[in-house]
């Protein structure tokens, strides 16, 4: 491949459509005999690019490792380098998928900044789901040729010649287009005037140049040498995963004066208050058990009272863990009413998960090789000198 990969190309005219047709071939020569040749190097699929190379699609996350997210409605741009060798014409569309494999309209992209080879297209994310996007990229023969006979007629050079190529390659095209609402019979009629010798050179090579020619090649292009890049996820979730109004509170703070310690029924009292505000997410911390080991008490104090209640992120005592709920906030079926008398509201529950665990924690005891020990044998607790969590230990994750 030569160094400069990216001279001066006619521009391709593509702007909107409906769909892409299969790409176009052409078939090979037969091998002319001599020994056996030797199989191609390998290469993974990974590295490897076709006739016309597809490079650095966006979006992307960490290689395609992880999906790129919208949400529904939202428009954004699919990017990627393309170009080829030479002066031909490239172009290139968007392949969108929904979840159930169902591709959408055509969508081509357009050269973002001449010269560069960065070409990009708007799409619309759909329904919620897991869908996924390729680009392909190929031959633009069509265009190749009309840059070459907007020079070539005009001067009187090959002029016959020049006008059977375009008929010919029109034919070609013509075979990919539906006869339904004459949409084929408008590109044949392109055919007959381009080999019509009684018509001046001029009037022969503006009949293939039409609008209403334009709007038919749009939709169903004469493609050469396509070429696909790798599929790449995207997670299309809800809009409420895009932006929401968050309100924090503590169940436990939601008591009465007989009862000091709230409850998930007491708490939900509240909700009318916070929707009223405005407010699409109502944030809990760890509604788990809390652990009693270098429990803190209030202004962070290693001397707590028997009435502190401890950190919610200090997870873990005998009464369980983080598939347990607080006794004295109620029980699991309590949390679900909590969480259906939100929803009633017009608002969602989100729930802080923390993995980390107090001293107390079952994982503790179960599972001691999940946690960072030191020389002494004691495990370490978590600190961002000098602050100190001693009620806190992390969970090792690399261990």
């Amino acid at each position: 491949m030569p160094a400069k990969h990216h001279s001066p190309a006619p521009p391709s005219r593509r702007t909107t459509g409906a769909r892409a047709p299969g790409g176009e071939t052409r078939p090979a020569r037969p091998a002319e005999a001599g020994p056996p040749a030797a199989p191609p190097p390998a290469v993974s699929d990974a590295t490897a690019i076709g006739r016309i190379p597809v490079l650095d699609v966006r979006p992307a996350v960490q290689q395609g490792r992880r999906p790129a997210k919208a949400v529904t409605g939202e428009t954004f741009e699919i990017s990627a380098t393309v170009f080829r060798e030479g002066h031909d014409a490239v172009a290139a569309n968007v392949v969108l998928k929904d979840p159930e494999g169902r591709p959408g309209p055509f969508a081509p992209l357009r050269e973002l900044a001449p010269g560069t080879d960065r070409w990009g297209a708007t799409v619309t994310a759909g329904e919620p789901g897991l869908w996924t996007f390729t680009v392909e990229a190929w031959g633009d023969p069509v265009s190749t040729w009309r840059h070459h006979a907007e020079i070539k007629i005009p001067a009187g050079m090959d002029t016959d010649v020049v006008l059977e190529e375009g008929a010919r390659l029109y034919e070609r095209a013509a075979a990919g287009v539906p006869e339904e609402e004459g949409l084929r019979a408008v590109i044949l009629t392109a055919v007959d005037a381009l080999r019509d010798e009684d018509r001046p050179a001029a009037a022969r090579l503006a009949a293939a140049l039409t609008p209403e020619v334009d709007a038919v090649l749009a939709r169903y292009p004469l493609r050469d040498l396509v070429t696909s890049s790798e599929p790449l996820p995207l997670l299309v979730e809800r809009e409420r995963a895009l932006y929401g109004s968050w309100y924090e509170f503590f169940p436990r703070s939601e008591g009465t004066p007989q009862q000091p310690h709230g409850t998930f029924r007491t708490a939900a009292r509240r909700l009318p208050a916070i929707a009223a505000m405005g407010f699409d997410v109502v944030y809990l911390p760890p509604i788990h058990p809390i652990g009693t080991t270098f429990r803190k008490g209030k202004n962070n104090t290693l001397s707590p009272g028997p009435e502190d209640v401890g950190v919610p992120w200090a997870i873990g005592s005998p009464e369980g863990g983080h598939d347990a709920v607080h006794p004295d906030l109620g029980t699991l079926e309590d949390f679900t009413w909590f969480v259906r008398q939100t929803r009633e509201l017009g608002m969602e529950v989100a729930l802080d998960f923390a993995l980390q665990c107090s001293p107390d924690h079952p994982w503790v005891h179960k599972h001691p090789e999940w946690f960072h020990h030191r020389p002494d044998g004691t495990i370490a607790y978590a600190e961002n000198p000098p602050k100190k969590y001693q009620d806190i230990y992390p969970i090792a994750f690399d261990a």
